[in-house]
């Protein structure tokens, strides 16, 4: 589904079955693995502590890990320019912004190059599962069904399916990373002060949400299944989206020093009024930058596409006639309930009925006046500038603030430190469709990388 089909005129608003089977599998009893009852008393549970309070509060923790970036960073790239896989690097903050800011859980020092043992795990998890995705997703929506857990388990095992063994080995791993995690908070919940003294004083995400299930009423308290698929939610939707982000975000920017250049002189213009770490609701607010971080979203998603399930038989009207094949005019499309429906996010977001014939220019000055009619007449639902990047409807992406909030604070303190351009590997990045698009040096790889070189700056 592109941009013809009126999104909300179809109650689609849910994840197909074989999807909340993998999810299930994959993620446990969390937001994206459950019906609609259940999603909606975990989401409101979450939603609190992705507000803009919230976000003021973490602001400073998120400066703290960015720094490190900084250190780390220049470390490897000593005193001359250097070719670096920003990928691993922005992999690694990721991982240690959403282990600080959402589980209140510092694993990683940033103060050198380097590899982390669970960072690994996770680079596994996208590949693993988008090249034989049909397949698994087709095979968990009945094993699902099979028996008891440990039962099921072992049937993955016995399936002639070597990549769903390896997916199962990640997904464990990511299971007793959360245990551990959770654990530990939990026996530190009823001593505040010690609980106060950890990383991230208390600010993290998984604080809130347990301080807030041990007082919510029966009915709305999440289960410790619950609790703990949204651990690993958290971190597999916040890592590899918010890394390969600003992987695609810093290669544009090697591609466009122009661009590059005029967003440092903001910044540091910023940073000379109000400090280095700029305060959050003047950061979220230089204009230039949001320009830049919306206009890369809206061109390069990092989810390119959703699935969802029709809820009810109905008929469908789409924005523009088409012509069929026979050579009729189609003004509506009747839909089962059941069916699978794609919603391409990239092809709203780059629909040139809607943004105009420079649609896939990347442009940042767009942002800077008013959007053409076409726009808000397309009444695009999603939660964010006009676009789908995010998604809409009830399984919108929860914390795209927090990845807002990620991506300016990197922003500001890499580029008022270094300098990218485009290293002679980048001409071979090859960007790979998945549930999360991933980079590759050259279409075969399936590793994940992109190098670009980088310079510290010498004032």
């Amino acid at each position: 589904m592109g941009h013809r089909v009126r999104y909300s005129s179809i109650n689609c608003d849910d994840n197909h079955i074989s999807l909340r089977s993998g999810n299930y599998f994959t993620l446990g009893k969390s937001m994206v693995s459950v019906h609609t009852p259940a999603h909606r008393r975990q989401r409101k549970m979450i939603n609190v502590v992705f507000s803009i309070k919230h976000m003021r509060s973490v602001t400073p923790l998120f400066y703290g890990v960015a720094h490190k970036l900084r250190v780390g960073l220049a470390a490897d790239v000593g005193a001359t320019p250097t070719t670096v896989d920003i990928l691993k690097w922005f992999g690694r903050t990721a991982l240690e912004l959403i282990g600080q800011g959402g589980l209140g859980y510092s694993r990683d020092p940033l103060d050198r190059p380097g590899r982390t043992e669970y960072g690994d795990v996770l680079k596994q998890f996208l590949p693993l599962l988008f090249l034989n995705g049909h397949w698994i997703q087709s095979v968990l929506k009945y094993v699902k069904y099979i028996g008891t857990p440990s039962f099921r388990a072992a049937a993955i095992d016995w399936l002639p399916i070597p990549e769903l063994r390896e997916l199962k080995k990640v997904v464990m791993e990511m299971d007793k990373e959360a245990m551990k995690i959770y654990e530990m908070k939990k026996h530190n919940l009823d001593g505040e002060e010690t609980m106060i003294k950890q990383v991230g004083e208390g600010k993290y995400i998984m604080s809130h949400m347990l301080r807030a299930n041990k007082v919510a009423p029966d009915e709305e308290r999440l289960e410790e299944a619950e609790i703990i698929g949204q651990m690993s939610l958290l971190v597999l939707a916040g890592v590899d989206t918010t890394s390969n982000g600003m992987t695609q975000l810093m290669l544009l920017l090697s591609e466009y020093p122009e661009i590059q250049d005029k967003m440092r002189a903001e910044i540091r213009q910023a940073q000379v009024q109000h400090g280095e770490d700029i305060p959050y609701d003047i950061l979220v607010a230089l204009p230039y930058m949001d320009a830049v971080c919306r206009e890369s979203m809206r061109l390069y998603p990092p989810a390119a596409f959703v699935y969802r399930e029709a809820q009810n038989d109905t008929i469908v009207p789409l924005s523009e006639p088409i012509t069929g094949t026979d050579g009729t005019t189609v003004k509506e499309i009747p839909v089962p309930a059941g069916t699978t429906l794609v919603a391409g996010i990239s092809a709203i977001n780059c629909s040139k009925e809607i943004w105009g014939e420079d649609v896939l220019e990347f442009k940042p000055e767009r942002w800077l006046s008013p959007l053409p009619s076409t726009v808000n007449d397309a009444h695009i639902p999603g939660v964010y500038s006009n676009l789908m990047t995010f998604t809409g409807g009830r399984r919108s992406c929860i914390g795209f603030k927090f990845a807002q909030l990620e991506m300016k604070v990197l922003l500001t303190t890499v580029l008022s430190s270094f300098k990218v351009s485009l290293a002679d590997e980048s001409k071979d990045v090859v960007w790979n469709l998945a549930s999360v698009r991933y980079p590759t040096i050259g279409k075969d790889s399936t590793l994940p990388a992109c190098p670009i070189t980088v310079e510290r700056i010498r004032d």
